[in-house]
């Protein structure tokens, strides 16, 4: 490849990089989820007088945002548009019951309302050594994580390594259940729920997003995903929030079988950002058996190609 090459190619790949920032950083803005969640409501479903006018885009109008929301248009216009300073609790809960917001999302509008999130660096988490312990002391019955930033895998024991991508053999960088389920070549073999999966890793970034809006990870992990997968994008573009602590899910073990699991999340109160994350099967059941091979000394690791 010729100097000139390497240059085009260099600028190429820093322009569509900084277009993918671009795009993070305006759909993290609360103008961007504000928007998509009016959108999604009709407005004679929420008891709104027809008017004469044609819509011209789906959804509700921003007048009728405030007059559900018992607001002035005037300063749900300034909300929107990210303009507003201090946004009071009543005035976020009027707005969450005007566009019918979850639980999920009535906290996430907040963390986007929120001026004092610091602007700067932060500090790679650090997994305590007691944690690990914790991990271990699992091992090999019950698959289990720490996930920190940007739904990073930080720690796990053996049989979770085991479970379903090799996270040993991961470049660090890698180790990341979004970057794992959109890029990696065996994701869809791994999860035969596929798109299930993808909406609620997408939606559990999103939630991210909210409480870590400038952490350097979780803003790298949203704009390479954005970058490099279109079901990724349209995914992100419909900005789903929605925490699953709990729930089951099945994994198509490539040397084991399928194995479903039920799996429990648990915030860790004294490592901010920190989440225990553990799976359990079903005694005496084809899954516990499949986990006891895998768990067996002799048996090999997951899947190894990184994303």
């Amino acid at each position: 490849m010729t100097t000139g090459s390497r240059e085009a190619t260099t600028s190429s790949r820093s322009a569509a990089e900084e277009s993918a920032h671009s795009a993070v950083k305006e759909s993290m803005g609360i103008g961007s989820f504000l928007r998509t969640r009016r959108a999604d409501l009709a407005p004679e479903t929420l008891g709104l007088a027809p008017t004469l006018n044609r819509r011209r885009v789906p959804g509700l109008r921003r007048e009728e945002v405030a007059q559900l929301a018992g607001i002035s248009v005037d300063y749900y216009i300034r909300i929107e548009q990210g303009r507003a300073v201090g946004i009071s609790e009543p005035v976020l809960d009027a707005l969450a019951r005007a566009l019918r917001l979850t639980d999920d999302e009535r906290t996430y509008l907040g963390n986007l309302a929120d001026p004092s999130f610091p602007a700067g660096t932060l500090s790679p988490p650090v997994v305590r050594p007691q944690m690990q312990w914790v991990l271990d002391a699992m091992d090999p019955v019950t698959p289990a994580y720490i996930v920190g930033p940007g739904l990073d895998y930080l720690a796990w024991n053996r049989v979770g390594a085991r479970f379903a991508y090799d996270l040993d053999a991961l470049a660090p960088e890698r180790r990341n259940a979004a970057l794992l389920v959109f890029l990696h070549p065996d994701s869809r073999a791994l999860h035969p729920e596929w798109d299930a999966v993808a909406a609620e890793t997408v939606a559990a970034l999103r939630a991210e997003t909210g409480r870590h809006p400038c952490h350097p990870r979780v803003k790298a992990v949203t704009a390479e995903l954005l970058n490099r997968s279109a079901e990724f994008s349209a995914l992100w573009e419909a900005q789903q929030v929605r925490e699953t602590m709990s729930g089951t899910k099945r994994v198509r073990h490539p040397g084991v079988g399928d194995i479903e699991v039920a799996y429990e999340t648990f915030a860790l109160t004294t490592d901010e950002s920190q989440m225990l994350c553990v799976y359990t099967v079903e005694p005496d059941s084809p899954s516990q058996a499949a986990l006891s091979r895998l768990a067996a000394p002799d048996r090999t690791h997951g899947v190894a190609e990184s994303a």
